[in-house]
């Protein structure tokens, strides 16, 4: 469980790191190509963006959910290389 709860449609992502191999065995690490989209799980959900109406808009992810998000979208947590909070919007797909 963690400690941080995200608020409105904010979602908590554990980055997953994915280093590829050329054909030749050499490590790219995922730094090489700056524009590509994150990986990451999602490890908590707010409770959904607030609507003009009152109510809340339900989030479209759930946690557990493996996704592909944009690069410079996400916030680092303080203190926490292994988390990122990220809004709904900036989520791209949900990897099946």
């Amino acid at each position: 469980m963690t400690k941080y709860q995200p608020l409105s449609d904010h979602i908590l992502v554990k980055p997953i790191r994915s280093d590829e191999v050329s054909k030749a065995g050499i490590i790219l690490p995922d730094t090489v190509d700056k524009e590509k989209p994150e990986k990451g799980e999602v490890v908590a959900i707010g409770e959904g963006k607030l609507l003009d109406n009152g109510a809340r808009a339900s989030i479209s992810v759930k946690v557990g959910d493996k996704v592909i998000f944009k690069k410079y979208a996400p916030d680092e947590l303080p203190g926490e290389e292994d988390l990122m909070i990220i809004k709904e919007e900036d989520i791209l797909a949900i990897i099946q």
